[in-house]
């Protein structure tokens, strides 16, 4: 409960202020069903929800974390009804940040109100 009042107040500032918040999807690929010998027989049928999405450069731990390039992007992700994990895509329609951000790393952030995640966007 808390965490949607949170994404609606962060929401209602980006709409009125131009905020950095922006409407974007979170998407898995689903899980393909495959035969006994592992082939695909069935693609997984994808899954998105709607989120609101900041982003902002990495922290100094994100920097300091293996794998680092300077293509990596925070991504602080609100208004989500489900659990974000880093099987996930944050995708954006529109705007400086448009695409597909693969997520590297998701944690939640210490109020519980959404999560913060390092990205990066896929070519």
């Amino acid at each position: 409960m808390f965490e949607q009042a949170f994404a609606s107040i962060a929401g209602g500032f980006a709409d009125r202020f131009g905020a950095p918040f922006v409407d974007a999807l979170a998407w898995w690929p689903g899980e393909p069903v495959k035969d006994a010998g592992g082939s695909i027989v069935t693609p997984g049928t994808p899954v998105q929800y709607p989120c609101r999405a900041q982003f902002d450069a990495p922290t100094f731990a994100m920097r300091q974390a293996e794998g680092f390039t300077e293509q990596d992007a925070r991504i602080l992700v609100l208004g989500f009804s489900a659990t974000l994990d880093a099987d996930a895509e944050i995708r954006v329609a529109s705007g400086d940040n448009a695409g597909q951000w693969r997520l590297l790393t998701v944690t939640r952030d210490p109020a519980g109100v959404g999560y913060e995640c390092r990205a990066r966007k896929r070519a």
